[in-house]
C-alpha cells in the first residue's frame, strides 16, 4: 500500500473512532425531547433554623445543654449538619445558635412532616442563674424553678411574669392575655387583687403616626373582665356596656364596688365577649 493511502485508512479509522465517542456521549437523546441533567433536577440543601426548640436539659457540671429540636423529616434524609453554637452573650444571658441544612424549602424533597432532633453544645462557663436564649427572637430556658436535669421554658411573658396584683406590669399582662392590638391603651383601671377591670382602647385611622392627624383622633375600645389565677389575670367577659348587669350576669360573684360606677364605652368592633369557663379568649 502507498504512504498516501496508509495515510488516508488512518484518518479514517481516527474520524470513525471519534464518531462513536460523541455518540456515546450522547447516549439516547432524542432531538426535541432535550430533559434536564441529573445536577438539575437535584434539589438545594439550604441553611435553616428549627421550626422550634421545645426543650433543654443541663448537664450535673452545668456546662453542657442538649436542645430538642423540632426539624423537618420524610422518607428521604431531611436533615444534615445539625449543630448548636454559642453566639454572642447579652447581659444575664447565654445565646445559643441552632442551625442545620435541609432541602424542606422544596415540597417535592417529601419534607412535609417533623421529627425531634438533639443538639448539644458546651458553654464556656457554668450556666448558673443566667436565662439560655435559642434563636431569635428567642426560646429561653431558665434554671430558676426547674427540674434537673431538665430546664424550665419560660413563657411569653418572661421567665419571671409579674405576680397577679394591682400593679403595672401586672396590668400589662391582662393587656397580653386577651391579645390586644399593637398600640393599646389603658384608659382606666379598677382592680381589688381578685378581680380586674380594663377599659382599652386603640387609635383608628388610615395612618396614625403623627398625634396631630386627625384621622387619628378617633378610637375604639373595649372593657375586659378578669378573675386572678396562679397564672396571673384570667379574662372572662367583654362588653362595652356600663354598670354590672351584663357582668354580673356572667359572674355572679363580681364585687359591685368594681362596676358600679362603670360608664357605657363607645361600641368596639367586638361583640360581647362571654367565653364557656374552659374557652380562651380571642380578638
Amino acid at each position: 500500500m502507498r504512504s498516501g493511502d496508509r495515510r488516508g485508512a488512518v484518518l479514517a479509522a481516527l474520524l470513525s473512532t471519534l464518531a462513536v465517542l460523541l455518540l456515546g456521549a450522547c447516549g439516547t437523546q432524542v432531538a426535541g425531547q432535550d430533559g434536564p441533567t441529573p445536577s438539575a433536577t437535584a434539589l438545594p440543601w439550604t441553611l435553616s433554623a428549627p421550626i422550634g426548640v421545645t426543650g433543654a436539659t443541663l448537664s450535673s457540671d452545668q456546662r453542657t445543654v442538649t436542645l430538642a429540636a423540632t426539624v423537618p423529616s420524610g422518607p428521604k434524609p431531611c436533615v444534615r449538619n445539625l449543630k448548636a453554637v454559642l453566639t454572642e452573650p447579652v447581659r444575664n444571658t447565654v445565646h445559643v445558635q441552632v442551625t442545620y441544612d435541609s432541602p424542606a424549602g422544596d415540597r417535592a424533597s417529601g419534607c412535609t412532616k417533623t421529627t425531634t432532633a438533639r443538639a448539644r453544645v458546651k458553654l464556656t462557663a457554668p450556666l448558673g442563674r443566667h436565662e439560655l436564649v435559642v434563636g431569635y427572637p428567642g426560646t429561653v430556658f431558665t434554671t430558676d424553678g426547674a427540674t434537673p436535669p431538665a430546664l424550665r421554658l419560660c413563657g411569653d411573658l418572661g421567665c419571671t411574669p409579674p405576680a397577679t396584683g394591682c400593679t403595672t406590669g401586672s396590668y400589662e399582662q391582662a393587656v397580653y392575655a386577651v391579645d390586644a392590638p399593637a398600640h393599646t391603651y389603658r384608659d382606666a383601671e379598677h382592680c381589688d387583687g381578685k378581680w380586674l377591670v380594663l377599659d382599652l382602647s386603640w387609635r383608628t385611622g388610615p395612618v396614625c403616626g403623627d398625634p396631630a392627624d386627625s384621622a387619628c383622633t378617633s378610637r375604639l375600645g373595649d372593657r375586659w373582665f378578669y378573675k386572678a389565677e396562679e397564672s396571673g389575670w384570667k379574662p372572662f367577659f367583654r362588653t362595652t356596656e356600663g354598670g354590672c348587669q351584663a357582668v354580673q350576669d356572667r359572674e355572679p360573684d363580681f364585687p359591685t364596688a368594681l362596676c358600679a360606677s362603670l360608664e357605657p364605652l363607645a361600641p368596639s368592633l367586638h361583640p360581647t365577649y362571654s367565653p364557656s369557663p374552659t374557652a380562651s379568649p380571642s380578638s
